[in-house]
């Protein structure tokens, strides 16, 4: 199987997925953009048909990479391509006043998928500063069907290198998105940088709620069949826990961070965050991708949520 991973450079401390190229610290944003492979350009091309020896427009259009004829998605005619360089403008003005610094940038899936990781100055501690949360500010810039450019805020506790994940919505984390049928408006996804600060202020006092609320053996264990419930159909072993939770029991008192609230709320949702980041999938790529765009996301949002409701009901 290929890696889903195509190109990724990094700067700083190595992120949680091990991934990538290190390069110097604080790099402008085009810096960023050529050192992870991301300096190429999209363009659409009409798809036709042959018959009758002649051609017949489908009216439909490849979306295509102009450097080396890479194919990326079939798209409409109303389709806008963003380029890697508009996306990353959102960033631009902050790194080079010093309020973000850029971390990590890369292309999955062949170039359908690019993406930039910026650190902000934002951060917060709990247990007398021991346990630290940075705050990050992930954009996407799908060049896929159906998929919209992003930008979310992405916290990262430091003592494990776990990729948190919250909601201020009932569905989602993300905050700012916009479609392809308009053209990019770099200014509106700025807006973003201002509601990553206000999140974290949100996300901040829900970390202290459940750091101080104590779960139960038997609490814990209906916690992680919530997160990680077991979808067989046999019946023999329908009412056993699924691997996963039996192996979110197994690394509660281990995981890296773990004696920071042991026995809380905190310690059990970064069971979940820890499980999701550095164990469950086939490879450091294929759990890069699942946390942040495929189900560990949504997994690790409900997983706070579940935490949040336990402690508030205790």
């Amino acid at each position: 199987m290929s890696h889903l991973v195509e190109t990724m450079c990094y700067s700083g401390e190595t992120p949680w997925h091990g991934l990538g190229i290190k390069v110097p610290p604080d790099l402008s944003v085009p810096e960023i953009l050529l050192k992870a492979g991301l300096d190429w350009t999209v363009k659409k091309s009409p798809t036709f048909y042959e018959v009758n020896d002649g051609r017949k427009e489908t009216g439909k259009f490849a979306l295509y990479r102009e450097s080396d004829g890479q194919f990326l998605s079939n798209v409409t005619d109303t389709w806008n391509p963003c380029q890697n360089s508009e996306a990353f403008e959102i960033f631009h003005e902050f790194v080079e006043g010093s309020e973000l610094e850029m971390h990590t940038a890369g292309s999955l899936k062949d170039g359908q998928i690019v993406w930039g990781l910026a650190k902000m100055k934002e951060s917060f501690s709990l247990f007398k500063g021991k346990d630290v949360t940075e705050q990050y500010l992930l954009l996407v810039n799908p060049h896929q069907h159906g998929q919209g450019i992003h930008v979310r805020s992405t916290p990262i506790r430091v003592v494990c290198n776990n990729t948190l994940s919250f909601s201020l919505g009932q569905h989602s984390d993300v905050k700012a998105t916009q479609n392809h049928r308009s053209k990019f408006d770099v200014e509106s996804m700025k807006a973003c940088i201002g509601i990553a600060k206000e999140k974290l202020v949100v996300y901040q006092e829900q970390a202290e709620l459940i750091s101080k609320k104590r779960y139960t053996e038997d609490s814990v264990k209906g916690y992680f069949n919530t997160i990680f419930p077991n979808t067989t159909t046999k019946k023999e072993s329908k009412d056993e826990p699924s691997r996963n939770a039996k192996k979110a029991f197994e690394i509660l008192h281990t995981q890296p961070g773990a004696k920071y609230g042991a026995g809380s709320w905190w310690q059990a949702y970064n069971s979940v965050t820890f499980l999701a980041d550095h164990v469950i999938g086939r490879n450091d790529d294929t759990r890069l991708h699942s946390t942040w765009f495929g189900p560990n996301k949504e997994r690790k949002i409900l997983a706070l949520n579940e935490a949040v409701r336990m402690s508030q009901a205790a």
